[in-house]
Formats: structure tokens, C-alpha cells, sequence
């Protein structure tokens, strides 16, 4: 084998090992991608839909009001968006929701949505932990009804982009 050969060889190999270590960082610090399953974040997100997600982010900021963020818990991740932040009390009144006694305009919702919502009794989330909800209230497994208060390191990225379907890509927040 000719030495240009070799050269040849030896500069691809360098160029591969590069492009996988890249994307090993940025898979594993910067994006990585989830799948949306069921129904509760629909009409924003849609079952089998996968998004796009922040992992950088908050390694130097905290989750805010809104952000539809990935939650990973021991058997699946979920979807859900921050209702809560730390401190806040939370309550659902006549299917109106109140962060620290302030009604909530939520124009993500659709208005079956806000009309599916039941009342849920005042509480305060504590500190380091957030209060999520889906976006299709009346059947979504949120910190209402089963998963509770989220601590912070749970909160492992912000949902950025739809990526698929193809013909659904589009900024979720």
C-alpha cells in the first residue's frame, strides 16, 4: 500500500473518530430526542410524535412557567408541561387554573381542555421540586394524580423541536 494511501486511510479514520465522538457529546450534553406517548399533551404534542429536547439548558437556569419539559423517572420518561414552580401554590377553581392567587391564561389549551379541568385544592409546591400537567387535562397523569412533585434533577431537558412526523416539525414551546 502506497503512503498516500495510508495517509488517505489514516485522515478518514481521523475524520470518522471525530464526527463520533461529536455526536456521542451531543447526544449526551447537549439533545436528545423523546417519543410522546398518549394522549396528554395533545393538541400540543400528539402520540407517537418525537421531539427534540434541550439537555443543556438547564445546567445553568431552572425549568420556567410553560415549558413543556422530559421528566425521567425510573420506569419511562414523560412529557408535561410546568405549571409550578417552587414556592407557587397551585390550585384549580371552577376549571380556571391560579398560581399564587392569579388566574392563568392558558392559550395552549383548547377550551374543552380548560373545561375538562377539575377543581384540585390549593397546595404548595416545595422548594426544588415543580408541579406539571399535561395539556389534555381531563386524562393526563400529572403532579395532580400520580406523579406528583418533580424534584428538579428529574427535569433532564426542555422540549425544542417536533422532528417527527416530518410534515408536523415545529417548535413546541
Amino acid at each position: 500500500m502506497s503512503k498516500s494511501a495510508k495517509k488517505e486511510i489514516l485522515d478518514w479514520g481521523k475524520a470518522i473518530l471525530f464526527a463520533l465522538v461529536l455526536a456521542f457529546l451531543i447526544r449526551n450534553f447537549i439533545f436528545a430526542t423523546s417519543i410522546v406517548e398518549g394522549k396528554s399533551m395533545d393538541p400540543t404534542l400528539e402520540d407517537g410524535e418525537r421531539v427534540m429536547y434541550n439537555k443543556f439548558v438547564y445546567l445553568w437556569d431552572t425549568p420556567e412557567r410553560g415549558d413543556i419539559v422530559i421528566i425521567e423517572r425510573p420506569t419511562k420518561n414523560y412529557v408535561k408541561r410546568v405549571i409550578g414552580l417552587p414556592g407557587d401554590k397551585v390550585k384549580v377553581n371552577g376549571h380556571e387554573l391560579y398560581v399564587n392567587g392569579e388566574r392563568q391564561t392558558q392559550a395552549y389549551l383548547e377550551e374543552s381542555a380548560i373545561q375538562d379541568t377539575a377543581d384540585y385544592s390549593e397546595v404548595t409546591v416545595p422548594e426544588g421540586q415543580y408541579f406539571v400537567m399535561g395539556d389534555n387535562r381531563s386524562i393526563s397523569k400529572d403532579s395532580r394524580n400520580g406523579l406528583g412533585f418533580i424534584e428538579q434533577e428529574e427535569i433532564i431537558g426542555k422540549s425544542e423541536f417536533v422532528i417527527y412526523p416530518f410534515n408536523e416539525v415545529s417548535k413546541t414551546n
